[in-house]
């Protein structure tokens, strides 16, 4: 990367990882301090976690739409508004419906599709999946840090302590965004290019796309039900206290990114990153199989564990970062949009079924479910295209030789 590549992705994982910091610093804590709030029952105070969610998958397309539009900062700075006004919201409510709303406005700030589309303006093609690479990472970070961070914070300052600190992170990530990224490189809004694309239709009827899209819905949704039983696992068969599981989870996080990097080294370098995502995808079986089988054991819990994050940390980057490939020109943030629509909808729906399932059926059954629904993304990676800019860069090299 040059200089100004690396101030960019700096400072959007920076500011993506801030956003993510104030979404899952409740996670830990809201099941501990929810039922204190009036109204509390337990189907409210899931609805209160799942709220975001749900407005996050319903506002992406328009919100990445507009970002081709009117540019990416201006949306990227009034989502961060509107997150830090439903963390007030949220800070105050003395009710659980209060919270609910605040959760429900948090989510309505919905800038991963602009986020995404300025770190793809702001990089060459070939440095692309790096950036990526590091967003990705940097949302892995945040989920650490809220592991340990957000019960101490709730100690000290309770709920409302926690709600405020999200919008605190908000702020920051705003200052930073004029701060840290530098300016320039976004795409110049055509009436001519869009016309002719057609929009959003051909964005979702482009083959490549779709399964890019299915590809990230899978993901989050088995990475938010497998967080619905590891805690649960950790805790009832492994005899790991709550607040010690963070001591699994960052050591196996930063050993996969190890993992991570050799594959899409050796994907980027041979231009067959887009044929590793089937390969990821058996990986991400595997680790669920061994999760449901051995789970009793600590060495292979940690095995299954690693081969997740080697395999989500792995998706979590290349997945934009083609889809940024195949996306039509002048449609890149309409693409993102529908791709983080994808990616919020698994997350809802990952927690729902894997509660579900649960609930049902024991812990096991969650990681069963989970291998099958990468099951299902294994059939679809199979039949992705070759990016262009590959096939391009394969015809170069044919003629210089």
């Amino acid at each position: 990367m040059n200089g100004a590549e690396r101030r960019a992705t700096a400072g959007l994982a920076t500011i993506f990882g801030l956003r993510m910091l104030g979404l899952f610093l409740i996670l830990p804590v809201f099941a501990l301090y929810g039922p204190q709030l009036d109204g509390a029952t337990p189907a409210l105070i899931g609805l209160a976690i799942g709220a975001y969610g749900l407005t996050q998958a319903i506002l992406q397309i328009p919100f990445g739409m507009l970002s081709d539009r009117i540019g990416r900062r201006p949306v990227i700075v009034f989502g961060l508004l509107i997150f830090a006004v439903g963390s007030g919201v949220a800070a105050e409510a003395e009710t659980i419906h209060g919270v609910i709303l605040g959760r429900a406005l948090q989510g309505c700030g919905a800038i991963a599709a602009a986020v995404m589309a300025l770190a793809a303006d702001l990089t060459r093609d070939r440095q692309r999946t790096k950036a990526m690479a590091l967003i990705g990472i940097s949302v892995g970070a945040a989920f650490m840090i809220a592991l340990v961070a957000g019960p101490a914070i709730a100690g000290q300052a309770g709920l409302g302590g926690v709600f405020w600190t999200t919008a605190g992170f908000a702020l920051l990530a705003v200052a930073l965004l004029y701060g840290l990224v530098p300016a320039g490189g976004e795409p110049t809004f055509r009436p001519e290019v869009n016309a002719r694309a057609g929009g959003l239709p051909v964005v979702l009827r482009n083959p490549d796309l779709l399964r890019l899209d299915l590809g990230v819905l899978v993901l989050h949704l088995i990475l938010t039900a497998s967080f619905v039983v590891l805690p649960v696992v950790l805790e009832s068969r492994l005899g790991i206290a709550g607040d010690d599981h963070w001591m699994v989870y960052i050591p196996v996080l930063v050993l996969s990114v190890l993992g991570m990097g050799v594959m899409i080294s050796i994907g980027e370098r041979r231009r067959i990153l887009h044929r590793l995502l089937a390969v990821v995808a058996v990986i991400v079986i595997a680790a669920d199989l061994v999760l449901a089988g051995f789970s009793h054991s600590l060495p292979a819990f940690l095995l299954g564990l690693w081969l997740f994050f080697v395999g989500f940390n792995t998706l979590e980057a290349s997945l934009p970062s083609l889809l940024t490939r195949f996306a039509p020109e002048g449609l890149r943030g309409t693409a993102l949009g529908v791709y983080s629509t994808a990616q919020f909808l698994g997350a809802f729906l990952g927690g729902v079924l894997g509660g579900a399932i649960q609930g049902a059926y024991g812990t096991a059954a969650v990681f069963i479910f989970c291998a099958l629904a990468a099951g299902v993304w294994l059939l679809a990676a199979v039949g992705l295209s070759a990016p262009a800019s590959y096939r391009e860069a394969a015809t170069t090299e044919a003629e210089t030789t």
